[in-house]
């Protein structure tokens, strides 16, 4: 079962990001401050639930949260900054944004950089153990989703409902034949390296 969070007596906020490993789309990140008393015993990392599982916990979380935020940085940003930087940068601005200041940061991964004076701390695979970073994970995730099932109805053909922008096959072989979009990112590898 996952633990509510890191340190009992503090405010203390999850925030988690979604689409890091895409070709095409924002990063999207989220920062959840819960109550202590916030139990769900479906919350889990959000790879672990299914689509409808994911859009039921997303309106108890946005329901029963203190404070919740959610951010998309675009795919010019990603080029420039690279996209760990950017990932930093969407999980900075939804703690900026939080109605309530965070006492402690929990983040999920291995990196992060330090937001103002606040203390933080970097928990690998946290989705699965804590409830605060799993409710982030959800809300940055079908947030995300829902934005690329918008793009989709522009670009159909890259089959975005269904990929969410990840390097499918068929992803793959949409921008082979008709090439990127405005909503993919540059900096990335599009496509593999022809065999010789």
């Amino acid at each position: 079962m996952l633990q509510l969070k890191i340190h009992s007596p503090l405010i203390e906020c999850g925030t988690d990001e979604a689409g890091r490993g895409c070709l095409a789309g924002p990063v999207t990140a989220a920062a959840v401050i819960l109550p202590n008393d916030f139990s769900h015993p479906l919350l889990t990392d959000s790879k672990q639930l299914s689509e409808k599982q994911r859009l039921q916990l997303r309106s108890i979380i946005i329901e029963e949260a203190i404070c919740f935020t959610i951010e998309h940085v675009m795919m010019e940003e990603i080029d420039t900054l690279n996209i760990l930087n950017a990932s930093i940068l969407a999980m900075h601005r939804c703690i900026e944004k939080l109605v309530h200041t965070p006492q402690f940061i929990a983040i999920d991964g291995n990196r992060f950089k330090p937001f103002g004076k606040i203390p933080h701390e970097c928990v690998v695979k946290g989705d699965g153990k804590y409830l605060h970073i799993a409710a982030a994970s959800i809300l940055a995730k079908t947030e995300r989703d829902a934005y690329m099932k918008t793009l989709h109805a522009e670009f159909p053909q890259y089959l975005w409902n269904q990929n969410k922008g990840y390097p499918t096959r068929a992803h793959r072989e949409a921008i082979r034949q008709f090439g990127p979009t405005r909503f993919h990112r540059k900096s990335f590898r599009l496509l593999p390296e022809q065999a010789i």
